[in-house]
């Protein structure tokens, strides 16, 4: 048995590694604008897309230059926001701008077009999730991604790859701390989604994209997708198969599923027990992944992780764990902040200083992991990962 202090010595590797996405070095890079501050670019003046514009404005190396919406409603707060601004209703035009950056915040149906012709600009590009929601939009977003300019950084929020904390326990399941991952339970239980009322019947379901799943892809690829993209990333691998059910128990609009249940399998035989809902249910949330190894486990979230590496009398396997002493509680480490900051703050460092990667191809594994699910769920029957592009 290997005593505490040597258990919690893990490999540490550059943070663009402990993402997993691919990474080119400055070497590949020309012309970086170093000195400057990045301008960007807001495409889609929404809710995500004015928290994410926010980080970008606080970073001190970058400004929020254009701001883009087909809605005068939504640009109005927008530039009230960033007066400084140049404001657009056409993406396109936007795209033949001087801009450095773009921010792709629309509604996800719209994305493959967008960062396809995002790509043909040559723009650094920050894409918000899903970044499809169907196959023949994951397959366009990887054409798009083979043709990218190399010297340019895409970088997709899923901000769980971003996150220090969370690089820190990937870090530690990589050192095999916990031996072996057996088995892995994730969870999205929270509460409804935000309604919006007072525009005309005619653009119900761009304004309320989020509850239509030709626009949204349904929960499981809107939401859902953030802790298979994190079951991904830490097992350095995707799922072969799925099965699951799901349903409206609740929810009175819109088409999308309120509940789902889903269990997913990796070549390894591990399987992922997943479960989300969008009920309200008067402040319980249960966010997260824990990863179960041989030797302990470890629960992921936003909010930090625990690390559950109490001893075990290995010499008496059936009498099971003892009691845990004070010292061997499990380790804890609390994040205090939103980590869209790091995704948005190491987007704006990489894109300045030529340390780019291109996440779009992971991105678009979470996505065929998540129509993989929805599929099964939908058809009540096994869905496999081959069948899914």
């Amino acid at each position: 048995m290997e005593p505490i202090s040597t258990r919690r010595r893990f490999v540490k590797t550059s943070a663009a590694a402990s993402a997993g996405f691919l990474i080119v070095g400055p070497e590949a890079v020309r012309g970086s604008a170093a000195n400057s501050a990045l301008a960007v670019a807001l495409v889609g003046c929404g809710r995500r897309g004015m928290f994410d514009a926010d980080y970008f404005e606080r970073n001190e190396n970058a400004r929020i230059a254009a701001v883009c919406d087909i809605y005068d409603d939504m640009l109005a707060p927008a530039r009230e926001r960033f007066p400084a601004a140049a404001v657009h209703k056409d993406y396109a035009e936007v795209l033949t701008t001087d801009v450095d950056a773009v921010l792709l915040a629309t509604p996800p149906h719209l994305r493959p077009e967008q960062f396809e012709a995002a790509v043909e600009a040559r723009k650094h590009i920050f894409m918000e999730k899903p970044v499809a929601v169907d196959v023949a939009g994951c397959r366009r977003v990887l054409a798009a991604a083979r043709k990218a300019d190399e010297s340019r950084r895409i970088s997709v929020d899923f901000q769980q790859r971003y996150g220090k904390d969370y690089r820190q326990a990937y870090q530690i399941v990589k050192s095999g701390a916990l031996g072996g991952i057996q088995m892995i339970r994730g969870a999205w239980i929270s509460g409804d989604l935000p309604l919006r009322t007072g525009h005309p019947e005619s653009e119900e379901k761009m304004r309320n994209w989020l509850f239509y799943a030709g626009y949204s892809g349904d929960i499981v690829v809107e939401q859902d997708c953030h802790n298979l993209d994190v079951a991904n990333w830490f097992m350095d691998s995707h799922p072969e198969r799925a099965c699951g059910y799901g349903g409206r128990r609740l929810r009175t609009y819109g088409d999308i599923l309120d509940h789902l249940s889903v269990t997913l399998e990796y070549p390894n035989g591990v399987v992922l027990s997943y479960a989300a809902n969008q009920f309200s249910t008067q402040g319980f949330r249960d966010i997260g992944e824990v990863f179960i190894g041989e030797r302990g486990a470890i629960r992921t979230s936003r909010q930090g992780y625990r690390w559950y590496d109490k001893i075990v009398d290995e010499s008496l396997p059936a009498k099971g764990y003892k009691d845990p002493s004070p010292e061997e509680e499990p380790t804890e480490v609390v994040t205090k902040y939103d980590i869209t900051q790091d995704a948005v703050n190491e987007f704006v460092d990489g894109a300045r200083t030529g340390n780019v990667e291109n996440a779009a191809f992971a991105a678009v594994d979470a996505m065929r992991t998540a129509i993989m699910a929805r599929r099964a769920i939908y058809s009540r029957r096994e869905a496999r990962w081959d069948s899914v592009l």
